[in-house]
């Protein structure tokens, strides 16, 4: 029954029926799919993946972390490859596109060309990224970060996940021994292509079917902790308090009204507090939260972290108040591939594709590729704008027309 199917999803126009079929390795019964790195249904769904490509006639193999590849062999030894595809690992609960439509639209693109062409100059690798997301463990970009070499097992020698289990566990659970690990750095890629649902709204409000991006953006976390004193809520006047929660309002509205001034294209995100005591009859003696900061120019972060944590220094003088900030993530933005991206705009506008120029407000493979390999990022429509859920959705029409210009893509690239 495997084989029959596998055979149907190789049909064209079988794109809907490959993403529920990939879907129901880790389906939950919401509709939604948990899909963790190294999970029992990450490594099912790896190797039903591995036996499509042979199906496809494809040069299958997995490197020593669990990235997965698909080569159509290319006729001259001494090109480079041209790289196509997407991570396999999904949030908790996550929708059934992210990620998986990269890997299939490749999929499908390369089947198309070889039916057609026969074998490309240049060998072209689908890839099935082993992980991206960091739902697991607290890292992300696992798979693409050791094949371009920012990454290997010293990185992760004492991560663990939140059952305690150990990240160099896991890998060996899944099949890949750690003590077998070499650096699969690859030095044979020549270029990069990932196609990608948009986890955003743009491209439907503005009724167009594909997004040539042309930054991704930097990405700044931070930890801002205020401690002021804990007093009793009746019995202290007002003029008196060192209340944290207070502080944190005034420098939580500081910071949006400020991100609202700068740029558009800026964003500024507090997405979780705590306080201490956390009780309603107490003032609030310390308060942390967090803060996310994004922008597709590094010098637009710089200026605008400085401006923004100036105030809360003087906030915290003039109040008595303890302000600290601790940086815990700083991705640096990355712009696309120029020539890549004039490509496949090119292309959009031959056949009639409604397209726009626009910057990923979130982070993608491509954004580690991008710093070793000319790389170009396209996206296709999300419904809505909703991802990350059971309710994340892209329609056939859309699917398709992605497909059709990443195939063209790939033929101008290779062939």
């Amino acid at each position: 029954m495997a084989i029959q199917v596998n055979k149907q999803l190789m049909d064209k126009g079988q794109v809907e029926a490959m993403i529920e079929w990939l879907a129901s390795f880790g389906r939950a019964d919401n509709g939604g799919v948990t899909r963790l790195l190294y999970s029992p249904s990450w490594q099912e769904a790896q190797h039903a993946l591995k036996k499509v490509m042979e199906d496809m006639h494809l040069i299958s193999y997995f490197d020593c972390v669990g990235n997965l590849f698909g080569r159509l062999q290319g006729t001259d030894a001494n090109e480079k490859t041209i790289l196509t595809g997407s991570h396999i690992d999904t949030v908790v609960e996550g929708g059934k596109y992210d990620g998986a439509f990269g890997i299939i639209a490749s999929l499908l693109a390369v089947n198309r060309l070889f039916n057609k062409y026969g074998y490309p100059k240049k060998s072209i690798e689908v890839v099935s990224l082993s992980e991206e997301e960091g739902s697991r463990f607290p890292l992300t970009f696992w798979g693409s970060r050791n094949i371009t070499g920012a990454y290997n097992l010293e990185r992760v020698k004492n991560v663990q996940d939140a059952d305690g289990t150990s990240f160099l566990e896991a890998m060996n659970f899944a099949g890949f021994d750690p003590e077998k690990y070499t650096p699969p750095v690859r030095h044979d890629i020549e270029r990069f292509v990932e196609i990608h649902i948009e986890q955003g709204m743009v491209l439907e409000k503005n009724c167009n079917q594909i997004g040539v991006v042309t930054h991704i953006v930097g990405q700044r976390r931070y930890t801002i902790r205020i401690k002021g004193e804990s007093n009793h809520a009746g019995t202290t006047p007002m003029q008196y308090r060192k209340d944290a929660v207070s502080t944190a309002a005034y420098l939580i509205s500081f910071l949006t009204e400020k991100t609202k001034e700068w740029d558009p294209h800026l964003v500024a995100t507090v997405g979780k507090l705590s306080v201490s005591p956390n009780v309603p009859n107490v003032i609030a003696g310390e308060v942390e939260f967090s803060l996310d900061i994004r922008h597709h120019m590094e010098e637009i972060i710089d200026q605008y972290c400085n401006e923004i944590f100036a105030e809360f220094k003087q906030i915290a003088e003039n109040l008595n108040i303890e302000v600290s900030i601790a940086q815990w993530m700083d991705v640096k933005p990355v712009r696309m591939d120029v020539k890549m991206g004039d490509l496949a705009r090119r292309i959009a506008k031959e056949k009639n594709m409604h397209y726009q120029e626009m910057i990923s407000g979130a982070g993608h493979d491509a954004q580690v590729f991008g710093n070793s390999y000319p790389t170009c990022l396209l996206f296709v429509p999300s419904q809505n704008g909703i991802s990350h859920s059971p309710y994340e959705f892209t329609n056939r029409d859309d699917l398709e027309t992605g497909i059709e210009l990443l195939t063209e893509v790939l033929y101008k690239l290779a062939y």
